[in-house]
C-alpha cells in the first residue's frame, strides 16, 4: 500500500479564527506529507507490509526490522495521528448526549474533563499529543511524546488504548498564530471539536 495524503473535509480557512489558514495549510501539505513520504520510502522494500493499513502497521511494530523500526514508528505514527486529527476538528458541531454522558460518568462533569484535558496538555513537556482514550469501556486522558499513539501499546508508547479524541501539541500546530501561548491554543480546541467523530469512535471499541 502506498499511503497518500487524505483530503480535508473543509477548506484551510474554515476553522478560523481558532485555527488559522496558513497553519492548517502548512500542517497538512508539508508536515503531514513528509510523514507519509518517509513511511512510504521506509516500507517499499518490506513486502510483508505493502498491503497493510496505517493502523495495522503501527500495531505490528515488533514485526518490523529493528534497524528501521524507530524510523517507521515515528513517521507512520505521524501519518496516523494527523489523519485522525483532521477528523477530530470541525466547526459548529454540538456535543451529543451519548458522549457527554460518558464523559460525565468518567470525569464527574464535563467541566472537570475540560480542566483535566487542559492540565495534561499543558504539563506535557516538548512535542507530543494529548488523547482521550477508551479502554475496557472506560475513558481516560493521557499524553504521548513525539508521534506515539496509544494504539502502539505500552512497549512502544507510554500507554495503550483506543484514541477517540486527540490534540496535536507540537509547536508547528500552533506557533504561527499563538506563538508561545500554548494555553490559548489548547482552549481554542473546544470550539472546533467534531463530537460526531468522537461519538463514532467511542462506539467502535469496548
Amino acid at each position: 500500500m502506498i499511503f497518500t495524503l487524505p483530503n480535508l473535509p473543509y477548506n484551510y480557512d474554515d476553522l478560523e479564527p481558532f485555527f488559522d489558514k496558513e497553519t492548517m495549510k502548512i500542517h497538512h501539505t508539508k508536515h503531514h506529507q513528509t510523514y507519509i513520504n518517509n513511511t512510504n520510502e521506509a516500507i517499499k522494500k518490506l513486502n510483508k507490509f505493502k498491503n497493510i493499513s496505517i493502523e495495522e502497521l503501527i500495531i505490528k511494530l515488533d514485526e518490523l526490522p529493528p534497524k528501521t523500526r524507530t524510523f517507521i514508528k515515528n513517521n507512520a505514527g505521524g501519518h496516523l495521528n494527523h489523519s485522525l486529527f483532521w477528523k477530530f476538528i470541525k466547526k459548529n458541531v454540538k456535543i451529543n448526549d451519548e458522549i457527554k454522558k460518558q464523559i460525565e460518568k468518567n470525569f464527574n462533569s464535563f467541566e472537570n474533563f475540560q480542566k483535566l484535558f487542559e492540565k495534561i496538555a499543558m504539563n506535557h513537556f516538548g512535542s507530543g499529543w494529548v488523547w482521550l482514550i477508551k479502554k475496557n469501556n472506560t475513558l481516560s486522558i493521557i499524553s504521548t511524546k513525539n508521534q506515539n499513539n496509544p494504539l502502539m501499546g505500552k512497549k512502544h508508547s507510554e500507554y495503550s488504548g483506543y484514541p477517540i479524541l486527540g490534540l496535536d501539541l507540537w509547536e508547528h500546530a500552533y506557533y504561527l498564530k499563538y506563538k508561545n501561548n500554548k494555553k490559548n491554543y489548547i482552549k481554542s480546541f473546544w470550539n472546533i471539536i467534531n463530537w460526531n467523530e468522537v461519538n463514532l469512535r467511542f462506539n467502535l471499541k469496548n
